[in-house]
């Protein structure tokens, strides 16, 4: 069993690899562009968090290596997404990204770290770590519930690419039953409702994949890929302001 349970995590971090590589199209259109455009940078900010929490429990955890490993990797990715973003960022933008940076991913960690490590002892304190982690992971698979909503209103699966949502089923999946086999029910039960989600997310994609929106907003694979957000964003798209100006304008044609 302890074998199995090794392979199956050694291909849990291949998938979970694959999943946090997956922005890298839209960071290299930031770069490109030297704008982060209309993207939002918590998501990054979060799953930095959730990414260094899982590695300190991983290294405190007896055996549980495998965790810490992808996590770390995740970790340092994250690092350079929120770099680039911040570095990109109009002022406005890049100083509320430094806040919430500094507020979650420096000020948070390093409370939950302390306080487990001086206050706390043994399985108390692998137990406290997992519920952290497994709270912010549940609020994390469950943000593209938003994306599953905009498929049954617009009967479209612009908002939702296939190999995002791909991926999620597969490593709410492996990861799900890699907890099974070491009884660890902190990584179980929010990957077993990633799971579930990634799992109704290609339902919808099976029913909606045919179909067309009546206006759309991207003009190809990649750009319905930058397009999605696991978090909505804070405010409007240049395009709906650059139409803003243009009723304006008109407006005063006619005064």
């Amino acid at each position: 069993m302890e074998g199995l349970s090794f392979y199956v995590g050694v291909i849990g971090n291949i998938i979970s690899v694959f999943l946090f590589l997956s922005p890298v199209g839209t960071f290299r259109r930031i770069v490109k562009r030297r704008s982060t455009e209309e993207f939002e940078s918590l998501p990054y900010i979060c799953t930095l968090l959730s990414s260094s929490l899982w590695t300190y429990y991983g290294v405190t955890k007896p055996k549980s290596f495998l965790v810490a490993t992808v996590n770390g990797f995740g970790a340092v990715v994250e690092i350079i997404y929120v770099s680039i973003f911040l570095i990109f960022a109009p002022p406005r933008i890049k100083a509320k990204t430094a806040v919430l940076a500094l507020t979650l991913d420096v000020g948070f960690l390093v409370a939950v770290i302390l306080v487990t490590h001086l206050a706390m002892h043994g399985d108390l304190q692998i137990d406290v770590i997992g519920f952290v982690c497994a709270g912010l992971n549940i609020v994390m698979y469950g943000s593209p519930l938003a994306a599953m909503k905009t498929v049954v209103t617009t009967k479209s699966v612009e908002y939702m690419p296939f190999l995002l949502s791909f991926f999620l089923f597969l490593n709410g999946g492996i990861w799900t039953f890699f907890a099974l086999l070491v009884q660890d029910w902190f990584l179980g039960v929010p990957n077993g409702i990633g799971f579930i989600f990634g799992s109704a997310q290609l339902v919808l994609y099976a029913i909606y994949r045919k179909s067309k929106s009546s206006k759309s907003i991207s003009g190809d694979f990649d750009s319905g890929w930058q397009a999605e957000h696991l978090l909505p964003p804070s405010a409007p798209p240049d395009s709906m302001n650059e139409e803003l100006r243009a009723t304006v304008l008109k407006k005063s044609d006619y005064n």
